[in-house]
């Protein structure tokens, strides 16, 4: 029956391969998982094999024997390919050149956050203007006009203008600096406020608690001594207690290990 198993292999019959793998892929994947020590690496050198076996079928000795040898053969083959390719991959891997370092926003979020507060002062100073103050800067600063530009535009002297732009100018430099300094005070005195309220916490924890000492004495005076515990009961409660001795706990500590699937008699 083997020689025509052979042969069927030999000429690529399905029906055949489907009847090798049932036969053999038990031991193939016991072979492999021995030499790798990985389940799941032997499980893919199993599906190596017969698809290298299939490639290979038509070296096969018309006559002989199981073909068990000649498939564990092919196995090992295939998990040498299979190291070799491994290192093959992390040589080329280790050839990249690093990554680079993530950024760090930090100091960019910070950046953000001091220019959005700087902008919402400029806004609420602007807002503070009066309507000819803000024409000027509006024309002059962000529109890039010159004096005369700026005052053939609004229909007056260049030296309103130039008036106008400086009084702007002033109140914008003096309500940005009024707004720094009312956050940097809220800042401070926000953490002020916290330090003192820990100091005021732990304070009032002491107090308590030694008020409580206080009290706890007071009663014990007062009922007088606690009765003795019974014999055992210490040691009873100890055990109760130990260690690993609640639900959820490993006990034994036995590890079962993977082992290859038992072979049939073949």
């Amino acid at each position: 029956m083997e020689t025509t198993l052979r042969t069927r292999i030999r000429q690529g019959d399905p029906a055949a391969f489907a009847g090798l793998f049932d036969a053999y892929a038990r031991s193939v994947y016991n072979h492999a998982y021995r030499l790798t020590g990985n389940w799941s690496t032997a499980e893919d050198v199993v599906s190596l094999t017969f698809l290298e076996a299939w490639r290979l079928r038509g070296t096969v000795d018309a006559e002989g024997s199981s073909l068990r040898p000649w498939l564990l053969g092919v196995a090992t083959n295939t998990v040498r390919n299979t190291r070799r390719a491994a290192r093959r991959h992390t040589a080329a891997m280790s050839r990249l050149p690093p990554q680079a370092a993530e950024r760090d926003f930090a100091d960019e979020v910070a950046s953000r956050i001091d220019d959005s507060e700087l902008l919402a002062d400029v806004e609420t100073a602007l807002e503070a203007l009066r309507r000819p103050e803000r024409e000027v800067l509006a024309l002059c600063v962000w529109a890039g006009l010159d004096y005369a530009s700026a005052a053939e535009a609004l229909g007056v002297p260049v030296g309103t203008v130039r008036s106008r732009l400086s009084r702007a100018r002033k109140k914008l430099a003096a309500a940005v600096d009024s707004g720094r300094g009312e956050r940097r005070a809220r800042r401070d005195g926000g953490a002020r406020g916290s330090a003192v309220g820990a100091q005021g916490a732990q304070g009032a924890q002491g107090a308590g608690g030694a008020r409580g000492t206080a009290g706890s004495a007071g009663a014990e005076g007062v009922q007088g001594a606690a009765p003795e515990a019974a014999p055992g009961a210490e040691q009873n409660i100890a055990k109760r207690w130990e260690p690993g001795a609640g639900r959820g706990q490993m006990r034994g500590g036995r590890i079962t290990a993977a082992r290859p699937i038992q072979e049939g008699n073949r």
